[in-house]
């Protein structure tokens, strides 16, 4: 029975070790085998990093207002956090531009999802070719219609990648670019398209062929996808026909007004298709939801194309004002759910799904500027602050050797084992999830060393008050304990809930300090669970500390304990401690 205690705080110890080495393997890992490195990352106020300012994009005279530069703000916020950059600051400057400054050189994949509106629109086709300017002045109609896309029959429309080369106008278009009518949007009556307007100015919806004005017949013929500048200025009204290109280039597509806005989102998810048979495929998608609104739209609008004709019978997904894909419609989608697809990466269909997911900016923005920024304190405050928790440690040191001789040898070898997991922690965190460790996260480190001696002179304390009451040194271990770890569960309790307030209210200055808090409470409880407490446990075996040497700090005399205690009927006896000390001086 004696030996139990000992069992139980070896098995703990070995725990421990496990969890240290499973940290230390996990860290060689990502060093040998990925990005890692053996050193925490570093904010962006000891390490700097780099300065994005971003300017508005407008055309057409478009004003800009304070309440879109905050919204934008806003939303760039949590684009960046979605994106895996840790330590970020987005500020507004002026009532106009946005300052994005990030801890690293950000990929063009943080650039775009930084700058781009991601305003995702759905409109009707009305028009698609190839995207090099047509070497005539009207579009051929002897091609027939190619479009890859297609819509499942299944609640779900899945979109194929848009044509790349062939023209696909029909007959019925080339009559309604090619008529020659004061009126802008006059269709011509013998038109065979289904849904043409015949004598009415005045289209009935977005898929009608009346939005085909001599304007936007013109912009279609001149547009040269290959021209990488060719939207610059491009006014993208949602009310209004759009004369855009693909995102590869291969075509320019008329598309009608917006059937449904990409507000009416509200979800979307990355990930593998799966098919009708619930086999999941290699194709990557994203998975979209609308809601009440935007699903009773999407439905109207897959009820009115289904029986168009090519191209018109396709809805074109539009992304900051080009065309990702067009699919046709062969079945009516009531559900509100679609499945966009197009040749993505599983990563590069998450970043999109979280720019929907998040909302579209209102406005889209270029950068004016882009500089490496210095850290705004750098390697001298953190030798400062090195030093400062290096001064604390030191003086828990003495305080520890002075008031409890050697066993404050235990206190120190418990607190480099918690600096140890911390360390490991922090450095794995900076791998796996970007975390990068700023100023206030430093100062977090450095205060958590004196909650840490806390806990263990909570606990020696009630060992010494057991060993007065005359118990012998197990017995004194073992209850001191049983009391002690209440009192510590409690404290390191309420530090954390403390770290959790400061970390979901704060600012994200604060929330550093918040974050390391909570860490070092958590590695706090398991040192004193697993280290320090099994390793008292196995030097009460030890006849340096079990016979109370003078030195150990567990001296019964010196501590004041009691030489008698009563044993009943009138009887007393010498206290255990006192006797075992006694016997092993003589």
């Amino acid at each position: 029975m004696a030996s139990a205690p000992r069992t139980v705080a070896r098995r703990s110890l070995v725990a421990l070790g496990v969890l240290a080495l499973a940290l230390g393997a996990l860290l060689a890992g990502s060093v040998l085998w990925s990005d890692g490195q053996t050193t925490p990352k570093l904010g962006l106020d000891l390490e700097g990093g780099t300065q994005i300012i971003l300017e508005p994009k407008t055309t057409g005279g478009q004003s800009v207002s304070a309440e879109q530069i905050e919204q934008a703000r806003d939303i760039i916020v949590q684009r960046v956090d979605a994106g895996g950059v840790s330590g970020a600051e987005v500020t507004t400057q002026g009532d106009r531009n946005i300052v994005v400054s990030i801890p690293e050189i950000p990929s063009q994949a943080v650039r775009n999802a930084i700058k781009q509106s991601s305003q995702m629109q759905f409109r009707p086709v009305l028009a698609v070719t190839s995207g090099v300017p047509e070497p005539t002045e009207t579009p051929s109609s002897s091609s027939s219609p190619t479009a890859s896309g297609s819509a499942s029959s299944s609640p779900t429309a899945t979109a194929s990648p848009a044509p790349s080369s062939s023209s696909t106008n029909n007959s019925a278009l080339n009559e309604a670019l090619t008529e020659d009518s004061p009126s802008p949007s006059t269709t011509a009556s013998s038109s065979p398209s289904p849904s043409s307007s015949g004598d009415s100015d005045t289209p009935s919806d977005p898929t009608d062929l009346a939005w085909v004005t001599d304007k936007v017949q013109q912009a279609y013929q001149d547009l040269d996808c290959s021209d990488q500048k060719a939207l610059d200025d491009l006014v993208d009204d949602p009310d209004k026909p759009l004369v855009t290109c693909s995102s590869d280039g291969s075509a320019k597509y008329i598309l009608g007004p917006v059937a449904v806005s990409g507000d009416k989102i509200s979800d979307a998810t990355a990930g593998y298709q799966t098919n009708q048979q619930g086999t999941v495929t290699s194709t990557v998608e994203i998975a979209l939801t609308f809601n009440s609104e935007g699903a009773d739209e999407y439905a109207d609008i897959s009820r009115t194309m289904v029986g168009l004709e090519e191209p018109r019978n396709e809805l074109a997904t539009v992304l900051d004002s080009r065309v990702i894909v067009a699919p046709r419609f062969d079945s009516a989608i009531p559900n509100g759910r679609a499945s966009i697809t197009g040749g993505f990466t599983l990563e590069s269909a998450k970043a999109l799904a979280d720019q929907l997911k998040f909302g579209a900016l209102p406005l889209s923005f270029e950068e004016q500027s882009s500089v490496d920024i210095s850290p705004t304190l750098g390697s001298e405050q953190l030798r400062y602050g090195f030093l400062a928790g290096l001064v604390g440690l030191l003086l828990v040191v003495v305080y520890s050797l002075g008031q409890y001789r050697m066993l404050g040898f235990v206190t120190i070898s418990s607190i480099l084992v918690a600096g140890l997991l911390t360390y490991l922690t922090i450095t794995v965190l900076g791998w796996a999830q970007n975390y990068r460790l700023d100023m206030a996260g430093v100062t977090g480190l450095i205060v958590a060393i004196g909650f840490t001696a806390d806990s263990f002179i909570v606990y020696f304390e009630r060992v010494r008050d057991e060993l007065r009451e005359g118990r012998s040194l197990a017995s004194a271990v073992e209850t001191g304990w049983n009391r002690a770890k209440r009192t510590v569960l409690i404290a390191d309790g309420v530090n954390l809930l403390a770290a959790l307030v400061l970390y979901l209210l704060a600012s994200s200055s604060v929330r550093g300090f918040a974050f390391t808090l909570g860490l070092t409470t958590v590695i706090d409880v398991l040192v004193v669970f697993w280290f320090t407490h099994p390793l008292l446990t196995l030097l009460t075996r030890v006849p340096f500390f079990r016979d109370g040497h003078r030195l150990s700090g567990l001296d019964p005399s010196r501590l004041g304990a009691k030489s008698m205690r009563y044993a009943g009927r009138g009887r007393f006896t010498p206290t255990p401690a006192l006797r075992e000390t006694e016997g092993s001086r003589a």
